[in-house]
């Protein structure tokens, strides 16, 4: 069976990913200039991007899912950026992915394509942490985990902190 809600079970994949990509990644250059092949050294850091992009998928279309419930708690303003950091991590991956894959190549366009790579999987890394910061704030911010807890829909939280209090305290939510 899976969870209910599934976004948030699912969202710690790409997280995952985006940790371990950029150190497979300079652990495959420390093993190339000690003669490791381009093919077995760079192959984990290809299935490490590929993991990172169908995960981020999966992530971005279960958030979508359950955008409209986390809505009765939460204002649409704060679920926009997160909305806004999973897609450009998404379209950020699918790149990175293009190029990682490049490095698998021989000669220049390899070499090319492993620096590259190596740097996108840095820059992933920021995209992702961007994403976690803004999906943190839901949770632990506006309270989107309320949305599942019975007796809490229909109770979106106001801009206002005091005015959140006020919804929390009558939710009898500390």
């Amino acid at each position: 069976m899976l969870p209910d809600p599934l976004h948030p079970a699912l969202v710690h994949f790409p997280i995952a990913f985006a940790v371990l990509l950029p150190l497979a990644a300079v652990a495959a250059l420390v093993a190339l200039r000690r003669g490791a092949s381009h093919l077995g050294a760079w192959s984990l850091v290809v299935a490490l991007s590929g993991l990172l992009t169908v995960s981020a998928w999966l992530a971005v279309q279960t958030g979508e899912a359950q955008e409209e419930v986390v809505e009765e708690v939460v204002p649409e303003s704060a679920i926009h950026g997160h909305e806004e950091a999973g897609e450009r991590f998404l379209w950020l991956s699918v790149a990175g992915l293009l190029v990682i894959t490049l490095g698998l190549a021989t000669g220049r366009a390899g070499r090319v394509g492993r620096t590259a790579g190596t740097a996108m999987a840095v820059v992933l890394l920021i995209a992702g942490v961007r994403v976690g910061d803004t999906g943190g704030e839901l949770v632990y911010e506006h309270g989107a985990a309320n949305a599942y807890l019975d007796g809490s829909a229909g109770t979106v939280e106001s801009e206002d902190p005091s005015e959140s209090e006020t919804h929390a305290a009558a939710l009898g939510i500390p």
